[in-house]
């Protein structure tokens, strides 16, 4: 017998051999319909593979990530298989689920597909799909699996399983379709009703530029056409939102081949708007006791070596630059904490000097594969709102609550109203991955999930995406379309003080080895601002609009007024603009709204006589007349109301 724990911590007795949907039937019939997989000990397994051992058991269904996840990877398969009918002869690269869908990398051989043949193989996947084909998992030595794909002629898979050890390979077989391939996979294809194919792209096989270019087919499943129909609709309004569209139309960014891929030249009005940003967030900072900071763009490689950065990120970061002293090289920075830590390095410190909270907007770099580069979202030179905190063992979750609390502070501000807390922990069967000793990571784990309780987050668990250095906190964010977005993310590390041997003298007059708290409520400045932009559709908060009012003079007569309101809005720091064309007032207001302009005022001879401005809000109509100095108390007390200050 063995004891399988339930999320509610119950447990229940079954005999060795089991399998989740075994499980789910044993609850209900209903709940076995909508299993789709399950997460045995925080890694995933296929809901029909046999339980063996004392295990926690959650069951996943579609409205779970992993259960999502499982789905898609099935269906990469399910489109394998309909192209391989449809084109015998090609041959196969990997096919991973993604965050929304999956593709598969394939050689098509001499053969190129068009749109039309999207097509074709939807209308065949559908048809497989029908079929209820099971999913069967094949444990296979690394000797019979090289001789399968070698008779298959599929060089790609003979490549990938060189890289792997015997007694780990495994096949999954459906229909007529057989795959290198860990799994896991849903019961049987009867569980996807939908399908599309949304584009092809290039790829080169294993990122490598200097290797074939492949052809890479994305796509996304669903368990009902109604989702699916949702779906396509958000990605309509997607790219309407596109913020690579909307920021050339709002003059916030661009790029330049002659400056290099993935380098963002940020414009006057993008550059005002980061400006805002960064602003707002030196204000909360400077509240919260945080000290501003500003350090090199590079730093010598031993420096990340010490760090770990070295190994960790060494194939992602650009190549050394050399000098002419021989053996001496640098490394534009791929982290801003190392720097931090010397820092903090540069003079002794008490136990009475912490917790102390370094700042700094730090630019740093990351050699980003060019297919992966994505408008802001995916660059090789960013800017983290990067703060470290150095503090007691006893202080952490006080400044892991703090940080909270500046991150609840940000979304609020911007109007960002549904996120999900997530906790990264480590990947218990990858040690190698990490750096440090298990007791700090038990200790720095502990903290964490400690502080979700007692601040009341329904925070999700997931294995394997911690950082390399310790466990993280992340923030999920849902933008105006309903999709999902990682902004903010607080992190607990006990390794790089010891790497970088810190101390502090404590109340004992021993010294004591701090632990260091890593935050950053933006992430990249570049990132935040391409999901702000499709969140609001370039529609900004009145704090970040890059125009809060327009004046709208009735007739050229009032043109001299309407520079004196100008003059007075600037010298209050109110960001304004005339509209002096000679059209009729109702012309002007309904561009206006049109432009989104928080606030239209209206001069005329009353106004310019009694020295005042007719308001109109957007999206609102007429708020009255006021004078100058009251709409200048109105506007600040509005953005100070949103951005969360006392007013």
């Amino acid at each position: 017998m063995i004891n399988i724990t339930l999320p509610d911590n119950t447990v229940q007795q079954h005999e060795s051999g089991i399998t989740a949907m075994e499980i789910a039937k044993k609850i209900s019939e209903g709940l076995a319909r909508n299993i789709i997989s399950a997460e045995v000990n925080g890694e995933i397994w296929d809901a029909t593979r046999p339980i063996n051992k004392d295990a926690r058991l959650k069951l996943l269904t579609w409205n779970d990530d992993g259960g999502k996840a499982t789905m898609w990877h099935s269906s990469a398969h399910l489109m394998a298989e309909a192209i391989e009918q449809l084109f015998p002869g090609v041959k196969f690269g990997i096919g991973p689920d993604i965050e929304n869908g999956f593709y598969y990398d394939i050689d098509t051989g001499d053969r190129t597909l068009t749109e039309s043949d999207l097509v074709d193989i939807e209308k065949r996947m559908i048809d497989l799909a029908r079929e209820k084909q099971q999913f069967e998992r094949v444990d296979i030595s690394k000797p019979e699996a090289l001789k399968y794909f070698t008779e298959k002629g599929d060089e790609y898979k003979i490549e990938l399983i060189n890289d792997l050890t015997d007694g780990e390979i495994t096949l999954y077989k459906s229909g007529t379709f057989t795959d290198l391939c860990r799994g896991p996979h849903v019961p049987d294809t009867g569980m996807i009703k939908a399908v599309k194919l949304l584009n092809i792209a290039g790829a080169y096989w294993r990122g490598d530029e200097k290797r074939k270019q492949l052809t890479r087919i994305y796509g996304i499943t669903f368990p009902k056409k109604k989702e699916l129909d949702e779906y396509l609709l958000m990605l309509e309004e997607a790219k309407k939102r596109d913020h690579r569209k909307l920021g050339k139309e709002l003059e916030l960014f661009t790029f330049s081949q002659k400056v290099g891929s993935g380098l963002p030249l940020w414009l006057p009005k993008g550059a005002q708007l980061r400006e805002r940003l960064e602003q707002y967030l030196k204000r909360v900072q400077k509240e919260a006791g945080y000290l501003p900071v500003i350090t090199p763009h590079i730093g010598n490689v031993n420096l990340y070596k010490i760090s770990g950065h070295y190994d960790k990120y060494g194939q992602d970061s650009f190549r050394p630059i050399t000098t002419p002293v021989e053996g001496e090289a640098f490394f534009l920075k791929p982290m801003n904490c190392p720097h931090h830590c010397e820092i903090f390095n540069a003079k002794p410190h008490s136990y009475k000097d912490l917790p102390i909270r370094y700042a700094e907007f730090g630019t740093v770099y990351r050699y980003e594969q060019s297919g992966e580069l994505h408008g802001l979202t995916r660059v090789r030179g960013f800017t983290q709102d990067d703060a470290h905190i150095f503090c007691m063992p006893d202080q952490i979750k006080d400044e892991f609550k703090s940080v909270i609390k500046i991150i609840m502070r940000i979304f609020k501000a911007l109007d960002f109203k549904e996120f999900v807390t997530q906790i990264s922990l480590r990947d218990p069967n990858t040690p190698e991955k990490y750096i440090g000793s298990d007791e700090n990571w038990e200790k720095a784990e502990r903290a964490i999930i400690e502080v979700a309780e007692e601040e009341g987050l329904d925070a999700i668990t997931e294995y394997g995406e911690a950082a390399f250095y310790g466990p993280k906190m992340d923030f999920m964010v849902k933008d105006a379309i309903g999709r999902k977005w990682q902004l903010g993310t607080i992190q607990v590390d006990y390794n790089l003080p010891e790497r970088f041997d810190l101390t502090y003298t404590g109340s004992d007059n021993e010294k004591h080895r701090p632990v260091m708290i890593h935050r950053a409520p933006f992430g990249s400045l570049e990132r935040f601002v391409a999901v702000l932009v499709e969140h609001c559709a370039g529609n900004f908060p009145l704090w970040l609009s890059p125009d809060q009012a327009i004046i709208l003079p009735i007739s050229e007569k009032y043109q001299k007024f309407a520079e004196k309101v100008l003059q007075f809005l600037n010298n209050s720091d109110i960001r304004a603009l005339i509209d002096d064309r000679g059209e009729k007032i109702s012309r002007k207001i309904r561009d206006a709204e049109v432009k989104k302009i928080p606030y239209m005022l209206i001069v005329g001879e009353k106004e310019e006589s009694e020295n005042q401005v007719s308001i109109r809000k957007h999206g609102e109509g007429d708020l009255g007349s006021f004078s100058l100095e009251e709409f200048a108390v109105l506007i600040n007390k509005e953005v100070n109301r949103l951005q969360g200050f006392e007013v």
